[in-house]
């Protein structure tokens, strides 16, 4: 999902990012965020990428979002993008899928799974 400036303004619950999540969204994709929606995004797990250049990425274009090099390579036109790298700790909650899983790995409580990098998606 790509969005432009201030993507998210007005939503400040996380039941806004929980459905697209639900709805199979692997990734959003702005230009900028909400600061709220953007907490909210990383908290449930799902995966939050500032690109300057977002409205280059076109309906139907097929993406790898690489978030170790910072770039989308989009392969529909064979071109990539830079994007605004994640603080590390964020990126770790990520990798946890979310932040409840996040401090339970951080008590010891694994739940069956440790956290784990991230894969490209």
């Amino acid at each position: 999902m790509t969005g432009n400036d201030n993507f998210g303004c007005g939503s400040s619950r996380e039941q806004a990012p929980a459905v697209l999540k639900e709805r199979g969204v692997s990734a959003v994709i702005a230009r900028s965020f909400a600061r709220i929606f953007y907490r909210n995004v990383i908290n449930i797990g799902l995966l939050l990428v500032e690109c300057e250049k977002a409205d280059e990425i076109r309906h139907g274009d097929v993406l790898e979002i690489d978030t170790q090099k910072g770039v989308i390579r989009n392969l529909t036109s064979d071109s990539n993008l830079g994007i605004t790298p994640l603080q590390p700790f964020m990126q770790e909650i990520l990798n946890c899928g979310g932040i409840v899983k996040y401090i339970d790995n951080r008590r010891g409580q694994y739940d069956g799974l440790e956290c784990k990098s991230i894969p490209e998606i």
